[in-house]
């Protein structure tokens, strides 16, 4: 699959928002290709205003939000292990039903994971510049060529390289993730998906890889030995963040809720990245740009459109910690309690994005949205949902300010 670099860094450069001043102790943070870092400015503590909210507010806030990440990563690892049975069940017996139960499997993981992004870019446990595994969980766009067959090279990828790679290990697996290019994704929800699903041929729908592949192809054991390999890489590295999160004991919940007015400033900063620049960046202006299928985000399953709703869910419940389980005072609450018409403000528009993200879906798949003509009301539409969530993001930059912190919008 040929990849536009070019074109995905120039629109989602005019995608994203000119409002960006740096948080104290906040580095750069992952590309929606995980492999360039972005310089951020920077601010000191004498710089910084003296916080609206006070020390209790802000811990009340940091602590629910807190409880929320390790709730929402706890359910998502349940999810991700049910994955991992149902592709263990489809490898000891590949059926068309078995794969079909993979797929479902691997769609309701996805569906639990999106809302988790918003928890990124303040170099937490999952994009933590030194060892997070951020990037070999959902490192995209992939060339599905470096890891199996595509139309037009039946012999391609590790999969079939036989000779290069004698045995599919984990080990060979994450070596190979991003060597030689950023686009040579070899580990994460992407490589899972292209492996049950295949490369997507087409315009209405999604892949349609045969159950043969896992039955009677010639490399159809080192196939089935991959996707093994790398749904419980996947589960494992989930299980790694989640733990960093747990209450009893996890050891950046205790570093984060160690400054809790630090920690109000990355949640902001959180949601106003992802908001701003991936989401309504990377994620959906370069592909509506560039009308280009492989600048979906999950592009060989058609799911991208799930993927934008759950982010937009994900900034939304950031803020107001609704999620089952979870009590105490959100960020929502305690900025209710300085400034209510701030934060009525706030919450109107992140609840209009996340129904006007929803709302897409009845003009059909974001593939089909993309292709449409650009005066067609799906583009339209589409292109309206990337100034909200651009004017979003300068939303929550202004509220952090009026609060006394300083958030960058920059990815």
């Amino acid at each position: 699959m040929t990849k536009h670099r070019i074109l995905r860094q120039l629109a989602a450069a005019s995608a994203v928002t000119a409002l960006a001043v740096g948080i104290a102790g906040c580095g750069s943070s992952d590309s929606a290709s995980d492999g360039a870092k972005t310089d951020q400015a920077t601010t000191t503590a004498a710089d910084a205003k003296t916080p609206l909210l006070s020390d209790q507010q802000a811990t009340a806030a940091a602590t629910t939000y807190a409880d929320l990440v390790f709730a929402s990563y706890t359910d998502l690892v349940d999810a991700t292990k049910q994955l991992q049975t149902d592709v263990d069940d489809f490898v000891a017996d590949p059926t068309d039903a078995t794969l079909e139960q993979a797929k479902e499997s691997w769609l309701t993981a996805r569906d639990a994971y999106g809302p988790t992004e918003a928890y990124r870019f303040y170099d937490g446990p999952i994009d933590n510049p030194d060892d997070g595994p951020e990037g070999q969980i959902n490192a995209w766009p992939m060339d599905e060529a470096y890891v199996d067959y595509v139309e037009d090279d039946p012999e391609a990828g590790i999969i079939n390289d036989t000779e290069g790679v004698p045995e599919i290990t984990r080990d060979v697996i994450v070596e190979a993730n991003e060597q030689g290019g950023e686009t040579n994704i070899s580990t994460g929800w992407h490589a899972i998906e292209f492996l049950l699903w295949g490369q997507d041929l087409s315009e209405t729908g999604p892949g349609e890889r045969p159950v043969t592949d896992y039955r009677t192809s010639p490399t159809a054991e080192r196939r089935a030995a991959y996707l093994t390999e790398v749904t419980d890489l996947l589960v494992s590295d989930l299980e790694g963040v989640t733990e960093q999160w747990n209450p009893d004991g996890g050891e950046y919940r205790t570093e984060f809720l160690d400054d809790p007015h630090q920690a109000v400033s990355n949640i902001l900063r959180g949601m106003g990245a992802l908001s701003a620049g991936e989401l309504a960046g990377e994620r959906i202006a370069v592909a509506l740009d560039t009308k280009e299928q492989e600048d979906e985000h999950s592009c060989f399953s058609d799911n991208t459109m799930a993927d934008v709703i759950n982010n937009a869910t994900g900034i939304q419940r950031a803020y107001t910690a609704t999620y089952d389980g979870v009590d105490g005072q959100s960020l929502a609450d305690v900025v209710a309690e300085v400034d209510p018409e701030l934060n009525d403000d706030l919450v109107a528009q992140l609840d209009a994005n996340v129904a006007l993200a929803g709302s897409l879906k009845e003009l059909g798949t974001f593939e089909e949205i993309i292709l449409s003509d650009d005066d067609a009301e799906g583009p339209q539409k589409m292109n309206q949902l990337i100034e909200d969530l651009q004017a979003q993001g300068d939303a929550i930059a202004a509220l952090g300010a009026a609060l006394g912190y300083e958030v960058s919008l920059e990815i």
